[in-house]
């Protein structure tokens, strides 16, 4: 690309909240610098209390490269540091990446491209797990599994079109800072909030398989239940905050976690008969970790339904056992709208 194209092109400001991640965030550092965009660029690293050597290895990379820099997250909280980088950034164009995601090459030129052909207010892709030990191997074939995930296209892939919300987001500065950026309340489901509301303010959320991002699992069981169990508490807020946003999908899991509960309970204390609920779950996802561990080595495909068990039952036990409270504090929270201030005046 010729100098005067490149001058052309928008400056890029990619953000990363971390929080011990010194296994990845080299990597995933490195992949930034070294995608071909050829507009400016800065990376700024938003650095929870990390008790590990991830603040060391962030002021190597500073040090290394004057297109890296740090701001504090002293919360440690994702969308407490993503703000932050936010405000600690400057270009027109946002891309969010996590400390253990790895953007593929052409990410960030292909996102900006379509950014502007659709006149999009985030553009996303494909949340593409990978893993590297027999567990995170299972773990990545269920999160890239209908079976394991719904038919959420930034997790099973699809074709390219307007979407609820995408994996991380490339967005346009003006539009976060018109809204506020991250809702800093949700812990957890912070991006599906922000395109909620995106959306509501008659932006456009840009779903392409064109853009990829491997992510690395989680490394245990205790780690991916409390991440799905997290995921279904905070998923329950969203649609006590935001009203009409639940759909069938994201009624499945505690569906199949009473099924399963229920099941055994009733089978224990009233009659074996009601062990067929938790019996006929448990067949399904055996017969899925067949079907979608046929390139699986057998270990990592016996693994397989206890990952599918694991992230359905955790999810689904979170969503019923978010507490209202949590969502009340949510909604108290809120500043509000221009809307809201209008009605209330009308």
């Amino acid at each position: 690309m010729n100098t005067k194209a490149a001058e052309e092109l928008p400056a890029v400001s990619v953000i990363m909240p971390v929080l011990n991640e010194e296994r990845h965030l080299r990597t995933a550092v490195r992949h930034i610098l070294e995608q071909d965009y050829a507009g400016s660029m800065e990376v700024v690293i938003a650095l929870g209390p990390s008790t590990d050597r991830t603040a060391q290895i962030a002021a190597e990379l500073v040090a290394e490269d004057p297109r890296v820099r740090t701001v504090e997250n002293p919360t440690g909280r994702t969308p407490a540091g993503l703000n932050a980088a936010i405000r600690g950034s400057r270009h027109p164009i946002v891309v969010r990446v996590d400390g253990h995601g790895l953007l593929t090459p052409g990410y960030i030129s292909t996102a900006v491209r379509l950014l502007q052909e659709m006149e999009a207010a985030n553009v996303g892709g494909i949340m593409h797990a990978e893993g590297e030990t027999e567990w995170e191997h299972a773990v990545a074939a269920a999160m890239t599994s209908k079976i394991g995930v719904g038919n959420a296209a930034f997790h099973t892939g699809g074709l390219a079109g307007p979407a609820d919300t995408v994996y991380l987001g490339v967005f346009r500065r003006e539009v976060l800072e018109r809204l506020g950026g991250y809702n800093e309340e949700f812990v957890r489901a912070q991006d599906w909030e922000l395109n909620y509301r995106i959306r509501q303010d008659g932006g456009l959320v840009w779903f392409t398989p064109q853009l990829r991002v491997t992510y690395r699992p989680r490394p245990t069981i205790k780690a991916l239940a409390k991440q799905y169990k997290d995921y279904g508490r905070w998923r329950r807020v969203v649609t006590r905050y935001h009203r009409g946003s639940v759909n069938l999908r994201y009624l499945a899991p505690p569906t199949a976690f009473a099924g399963v509960t229920l099941g055994v309970l009733l089978g224990l204390a009233v009659h074996p008969a009601f062990l067929a609920l938790p019996g006929i779950y448990l067949l399904g996802i055996a017969a899925g970790a067949v079907k979608e561990g046929r390139d699986l080595s057998p270990k990592a495909k016996a693994l397989l339904a206890v990952a599918f068990a694991t992230m359905h039952l955790s999810w689904g036990f979170g969503f019923l056992t978010s507490p209202r409270s949590l969502a009340r504090k949510v909604i108290g929270s809120r500043a509000p709208s221009a809307a809201d201030v209008v009605a209330e005046r009308g």
